[in-house]
């Protein structure tokens, strides 16, 4: 199998784990911008050099691979059936979003972390603008726009719609406690753009 990841890559891929689940615990204790990268390397037990070795910086321990994240709900929006409208299938390709994070304690801490940080909210932006060219092309073929080199405005706008109601779903499900139901809030956040 082509696929199976080595032994070093799930090594890898533990390591990062446990660091990343270190360093949230140390953020909720602490708060993210008291929490410096040689507490969470000394709290893990490797060096300094070591944490840049999987992480470029502190945000990206909170905001994962944006990257890899993005190509997830990329490669989820285009695997989606041909019939579905562009915001169900979005709706589904955003679901991965959900089974890359940790269990719901986790989540709830990293939403916080969101929500009360400039830093991370600054870099959450970043990463919504390549989100939207990179979803933008599937979008636009969803929405029956012709085909072009540059991703045409009406489907960049629908991403960048659909990843606010995202945030605003998601801020909404952290101010409850992680209590309401993420989805309902999504659903219902679309719903008053449609309406």
């Amino acid at each position: 199998m082509a696929d199976t990841p080595t032994l070093r890559e799930r090594a890898r891929r533990a390591a990062r784990a446990e660091i990343a689940a270190t360093a949230v615990q140390l953020f909720a204790e602490n708060g993210f911008e008291a929490t410096t990268i040689d507490q969470i390397s000394a709290a893990v037990g490797i060096s300094r050099r070591s944490f840049f070795h999987y992480f470029g910086s502190k945000e990206d321990l909170v905001l994962g691979d944006t990257d890899a994240l993005g190509e997830s709900v990329r490669a989820a929006l285009e695997a989606r059936p041909d019939g579905e409208s562009a915001w169900e299938a979005v709706r589904a390709a955003f679901l991965v979003l959900r089974q890359a994070g940790g269990g719901p304690a986790e989540q709830l801490t990293l939403a916080g972390l969101h929500h009360e940080t400039p830093s991370l909210r600054a870099r959450h932006l970043e990463k919504h603008l390549r989100w939207r060219d990179l979803l933008a092309p599937e979008i636009q073929r969803r929405l029956g726009l012709p085909a072009s080199q540059e991703p045409d405005p009406r489907a960049q706008a629908f991403v960048a719609a659909a990843l606010a109601c995202l945030d605003a779903a998601t801020n909404a499900w952290y101010r409850s406690g992680g209590t309401d139901d993420l989805e309902r809030l999504f659903d219902e956040a679309v719903a008053t753009l449609r309406g």
